[in-house]
């Protein structure tokens, strides 16, 4: 749950590994750093954040494998362009997230959702087991709950969601569930189910439709109760960025 807790909770770097990490990556994300442009030499990092040579090291492979820099002989290390960057990479996710949030990016993110959790939903439905499916009900019923907070709402929601991408025995569906936590993410921090009962009750009856379709084995009714409560997601969304005037809104 790393983009829920950095989006809701505020979570911040603990190591000076991760700070060092965190730091270039945002700065590269943001644009403060440009694509091709060389990064400064290890004395000018080290000192800067005051990290040995073998931390900034390691903090260089790590940004170098979620594919935003790369060393180049003669040159030092640059900046990766941005279709080089693993959009699917928890922190890379975050970092994008901090630049702002508009209906651009939520229209993205629904995009990959529609495409992916739809069909999750069928496998779910075709491989469930009956303590599976028990589990599930159980989420769903967890839901409903008008002392929600917008955190809490969160995170069962994110249960449920990754239950299902469980269900599907898919590990290249559930390799790719940060782009679900970062959709979930960006819908609780903008305008989240848990701002009235109502809503609430709205949201947890939409998911145990999903858990009653995915009980009966209908993966063609599993498909359109997933799509359903994603497109929902996205309009409430899009909804609260337009009442916010249509501009972006810095997640952070």
């Amino acid at each position: 749950m790393k983009i829920l807790n950095r989006t809701l909770f505020g979570a911040i770097p603990a190591t000076s590994h991760a700070k060092v990490v965190d730091a270039l990556g945002r700065a590269i994300v943001a644009g403060e750093l440009a694509e091709d442009e060389v990064l400064p030499g290890d004395p000018v990092l080290t000192a800067r954040f005051d990290v040995s040579r073998t931390v900034l090291r390691e903090a260089m492979k790590t940004l170098a494998a979620k594919g935003l820099i790369r060393a180049k002989s003669r040159v030092g290390t640059q900046v990766n362009r941005r279709e080089l960057w693993n959009f699917v990479d928890r922190d890379v996710i975050a970092w994008r997230m901090q630049r702002g949030v508009d209906t651009e990016f939520v229209r993205q993110l629904s995009e990959m959702r529609l495409a992916l959790e739809p069909a999750t939903a069928a496998l779910a439905a075709r491989h469930a087991t009956s303590d599976e499916i028990i589990r599930l009900y159980n989420i769903a019923a967890r839901m409903d709950d008008r002392s929600h907070t917008r955190e809490s709402f969160a995170e069962v929601d994110l249960e449920f969601h990754l239950a299902v991408a469980a269900m599907s025995r898919n590990p290249f569906i559930r390799s790719v569930s940060s782009l679900v936590e970062a959709a979930l993410a960006v819908s609780f921090r903008i305008s989240s189910p848990a701002l009235s009962p109502e809503r609430i009750m709205q949201s947890a009856s939409t998911h145990l439709r999903i858990a009653r379709v995915i009980a009966d084995h209908d993966e063609e009714g599993a498909a359109a109760a997933m799509r359903q409560v994603i497109v929902e997601g996205a309009e409430r969304a899009c909804e609260a960025l337009a009442r916010e005037g249509g501009g972006a809104i810095v997640i952070s």
